[in-house]
């Protein structure tokens, strides 16, 4: 079952060699305000072929997936973030 999947918009880095490094998440809270987060650790978990994730989202080897943590309200919570660039959105699950 697919856990709560967002459209977010995300700032991101990119190395010389093509790599994405997240870096900031931007998302509406139920009152339509926008909240920033800030990842904390991430680990890249693309491109290890085509899977379904632990929170129920099907990947491709196209698709670039990250285990992200952000910090909410003081607690340490893990996000995952998923960027295709076939259609240029990133998703958040949580």
């Amino acid at each position: 079952m697919e856990r709560n999947r967002t459209a977010v918009d995300v700032i991101c880095q990119h190395t010389k060699d093509g790599d994405l490094i997240p870096m900031r998440v931007r998302v509406r809270d139920n009152e339509g305000e926008y909240q920033i987060y800030n990842i904390k650790e991430y680990k890249d978990v693309s491109h290890r072929g085509t899977r379904l994730m632990p929170d129920g989202v099907y990947v491709t080897n196209n698709t670039f997936a990250f285990e992200c943590k952000i910090t909410v309200f003081g607690i340490r919570k893990l996000i995952r973030l998923y960027y295709e660039p076939n259609n240029t959105v990133w998703h958040m699950t949580y």
